[in-house]
């Protein structure tokens, strides 16, 4: 566009101090009998969030040093509204409840509820209770372990009971004092010695 054309004659353009001298302006202080500029905003109080004072410097000072969000409340008064301060003053419903009726919802009654019980735990038959049953862990041994078992005739689930009396056992019967001073047990002696010795440092016996 160009500069000699008629529309520019008809922009009008207001003096800059005019048009900001209103903004420029702040509000007077609301305190009674102060007619200072109040640039300063004090919150109104309870029952009137989000709305301002306008006080200057000297009375937004002296206004939050005595405000009291809680004045002319009661003790019990407070303590609920600090209560329901912790989920935002929001409605709430007991456990259960429809939020929207108010309605307590109706429990679930066992018939109602639906198990998944692919091994028939739950359901009271021999086959549940046979599965149940696991066969008892059989402990793990070496074999020199296992061939002391062996020796002694015993299974690999005796306990340290039962391995000594079973070593007494087989100590009186096999003991050359026991046979008449009879030599060729000897061999089978000192195995069973050996075997019960074993037993022993392993912690079985």
């Amino acid at each position: 566009m160009s500069q000699s054309s008629k529309l520019f004659d008809k922009i009008r353009i207001g003096p800059r101090s005019k048009r900001y001298a209103a903004e420029a302006e702040p509000p007077r202080c609301e305190h009674p009998g102060c007619n200072e500029p109040g640039p300063h905003r004090a919150p109104k109080g309870r029952g009137s969030e989000g709305r301002f004072w306008q006080f200057c410097m000297a009375h937004v000072r002296e206004y939050n040093q005595n405000y009291n969000y809680f004045a002319g409340m009661t003790d019990d008064a407070i303590l609920s509204y600090q209560k329901d301060a912790i989920i935002g003053h929001r409605p709430t419903w007991k456990l259960g409840e429809n939020a929207a009726s108010g309605k307590r919802r109706p429990r679930k009654t066992p018939e109602d509820t639906v198990y998944v019980d692919p091994f028939d735990l739950f359901s009271g038959s021999d086959k549940g209770r046979k599965r149940a049953k696991t066969a008892p862990v059989q402990p793990k041994y070496g074999p020199v372990t296992l061939r002391a078992f062996e020796t002694l005739s015993l299974e690999t689930t005796a306990g340290p009971e039962a391995i000594r009396l079973r070593y007494k056992e087989l100590v009186k019967r096999f003991h050359p004092d026991a046979n008449g001073g009879d030599r060729s047990l000897e061999d089978q002696f000192r195995e069973i010695i050996a075997a019960y010795n074993t037993l022993k440092t392993a912690g079985l016996a």
